[in-house]
């Protein structure tokens, strides 16, 4: 049996799964950010930059299959779009990923806000990726 190709593997409809969920993560980050409930905070932005990067990865044809990859995602479109600031929007993004094993006493609502208006710029910017007809290649 022959394997697909990549554009056999493209699923518009996944892509928006992929995209409204991370929309979805990020209005429900606010929520608990309001409620002060820091770690589901830190947890649903990381979810939110996951899984837009996952609907990047799925429209460009590139593998993304575990948090490892989140990374590589956003260092290609940063390629792609001459964008230097998706690095430091990563960072933000894995360090609210780690906020979830963090002890509460140690943890600063005023800097996730910060990291979700980050992430915030993160999902708009990687967003056009993730379009149909957007495959690129990184630079």
């Amino acid at each position: 049996m022959t394997q697909p190709s990549l554009s056999e593997l493209y699923d518009p409809a996944a892509v928006e799964d992929y995209r409204r969920q991370a929309r979805d993560f990020l209005a429900k980050a606010r929520e608990y950010l309001a409620a002060d409930d820091l770690h589901q905070a830190s947890e649903k932005v990381w979810g939110a930059a996951a899984w837009m990067a996952k609907a990047v990865a799925l429209s460009q044809g590139w593998e993304y299959n575990q948090h490892a990859q989140f990374g590589v995602i956003v260092q290609n479109a940063s390629e792609i779009l001459s964008d230097d600031r998706l690095r430091l929007f990563r960072a933000v993004a894995y360090e609210l990923h780690q906020n979830f094993y963090t002890r509460k006493r140690f943890l600063n609502a005023s800097a996730i806000e910060l990291g979700l208006d980050n992430v915030s710029e993160l999902l708009d910017t990687l967003e056009p990726l993730a379009q149909p007809g957007s495959g690129n290649s990184p630079a």
